[in-house]
């Protein structure tokens, strides 16, 4: 964590133990630019996870995370796109992985969107 946010969460910590219903701080962009991310995450109903860097999941709480199924988590653990480690028989998934698989996803799937939108368009599914 950089020296930064360690100032800015002691200064929001001193904020918020003072009493009333509004709280006011002075806290670096970087500090700012994060907490409006994860505001504007809420603000679309999006769950926000918060864990350490080195938190492990089963590959059925990966599934969830992701949004797919249990044997599709497999699949992407065959084929190296989400790394994870065995303890005995069990596999864990790293938290950090499944971050590096979603932005790794992303360019890809805005593409897979683009070319979604224009084959309606082209089609004239479009209003």
């Amino acid at each position: 964590m950089s020296d930064l946010l360690i100032r800015d969460a002691k200064a929001l910590h001193r904020a918020l133990n003072k009493s009333g219903p509004e709280v006011n701080v002075a806290i670096s962009r970087e500090t700012a630019e994060l907490i409006s991310r994860l505001l504007d995450a809420r603000a679309r109903g999006e769950q926000i996870l918060v864990s350490p860097g080195n938190a492990e999941v089963t590959p059925t709480e990966a599934a969830v995370l992701l949004g797919m199924s249990r044997p599709q988590i497999r699949k992407l653990m065959d084929q190296g796109q989400l790394e994870f480690r065995k303890v005995g028989t069990h596999h864990r998934i790293r938290v950090a992985s499944i971050s590096r698989f979603l932005e790794a996803e992303r360019p890809r799937r805005r593409e897979a969107l683009a070319e979604l939108a224009a084959l309606q368009n082209e089609l004239g599914l479009t209003e």
